[in-house]
């Protein structure tokens, strides 16, 4: 597992507060390739709440990706939903809780918000 990986799943529950805003509930679990295993992490998220462990166990929804992919989802260099439509990794069941959880991923090196830039652009046409 490397260091920002390790990082992002021990910020997890101080930022919970700040990002889980919506209803959704429940237990998804992440399985990392790297090489010939799988590393699991098990996330159950709650309103304002979310728990992290290394324990394989029930879910509600399951997402595949491979270890190298992930480090550059928690380091704002690849977007989750995208690696989903490329088919780079696979997911199912409960889509809320992913949705959920992407939310937690920074955002691309560079970007800005569009409203910021258009509050920008308005005051240099006054």
């Amino acid at each position: 597992m490397t260091e920002a990986t390790e990082r992002f799943f021990e910020s997890l529950p101080a930022r919970a507060p700040d990002v889980l805003h919506s209803p959704v509930s429940g237990t998804l679990q992440i399985d990392l390739a790297r090489g010939n295993q799988t590393l699991h992490w098990v996330v159950r998220m709650a309103p304002g709440v979310i728990e992290v462990s290394r324990h394989r166990g029930p879910a509600d929804a399951i997402w595949y990706t491979s270890e190298e992919l992930f480090d550059r989802l928690v380091t704002g260099q690849a977007q989750a939903i995208s690696t989903v439509l490329r088919n780079e990794s696979s997911f199912s069941g409960h889509v809320g809780l992913f949705l959920a959880f992407r939310r937690f991923f920074p955002d691309p090196p560079g970007t800005r918000d569009p409203r910021d830039v258009a509050r920008e652009q308005a005051g240099r046409l006054r």
